[in-house]
């Protein structure tokens, strides 16, 4: 049997590293897609609608959702070494990501100020996101397992 204790620190500075990358991963994506798929005949505007638009919408939710769904992390906080878990420890699922992705926009606006004062109020230093998932953002090192034999 093994006992999960986490202890969860604000980690800031590392979620805002973190979050800058994995959207600069994204906007990068983003912003190729649309220049070079444009449909706007106006020289200067890029712009995709229609079908065209939905890659953009499934990268999103590969790269955010499923991947840390399945990894744990994405890839800015896998640089980071930052994990998002559950509450309890265990592992978040499909929609424990989705959940806490969604929330992006809040957490974000205002150059994430939200989510700043969330993190800093919280008694686990959870994001709305996080809330709303019942997530945790965690340095690898802060689990600590200990396995009980009987």
């Amino acid at each position: 049997m093994k006992i999960v204790d986490i202890k969860p620190k604000p980690y800031i500075k590392l979620r805002i590293i973190a979050t800058l990358i994995d959207y600069g991963i994204y906007f990068a994506f983003f912003y190729t897609y649309v220049t070079v798929f444009d449909q706007n005949p106006a020289p200067d505007v890029s712009g995709v609608d229609g079908i065209l638009a939905l890659p953009i919408f499934i990268m999103w939710f590969l790269y955010f959702v499923v991947v840390e769904s399945f990894n744990g992390a994405t890839p800015g906080h896998d640089l980071c070494k930052l994990k998002v878990i559950t509450t309890d420890g265990n592992k978040l699922t499909l929609g424990d990501a989705f959940k806490r992705r969604i929330c992006d926009c809040v957490d974000i606006l205002f150059y994430g100020l939200p989510a700043i004062i969330c993190i800093i109020k919280t008694e686990k230093h959870q994001r709305i996101g996080d809330l709303f998932a019942g997530a945790l953002v965690v340095k690898r090192s802060d689990i600590i397992e200990t396995e009980i034999v009987f």
